[in-house]
């Protein structure tokens, strides 16, 4: 039984080569909490994609989910 609303997320995919995982990088504009500048910050999500059907370049909805291995804990929608 799955609780709580699950965030769903969109990002691009960076990595196709590993069996069943894409690596997918999801880029966030920030701003500097003392000067005010506006910076890129990236994060990157190991996600999991039974099919194998997505390549580099592609962008993906992906959402949380029990932890599959031990970096993955997303799955593709």
């Amino acid at each position: 039984m799955e609780t709580g609303i699950k965030k769903v997320k969109k990002g691009v995919v960076v990595s196709d080569a590993m069996d069943k995982t894409i690596v997918v990088a999801i880029d966030t504009l920030k701003t500097h909490s003392k000067y005010l500048k506006k910076y890129k910050s990236t994060k990157k999500y190991k996600v999991h994609d039974e099919e194998n059907k997505f390549k580099k370049g592609d962008v993906v909805e992906f959402v949380e989910c029990s932890p599959i291995s031990k970096d993955k804990s997303h799955k593709v929608l």
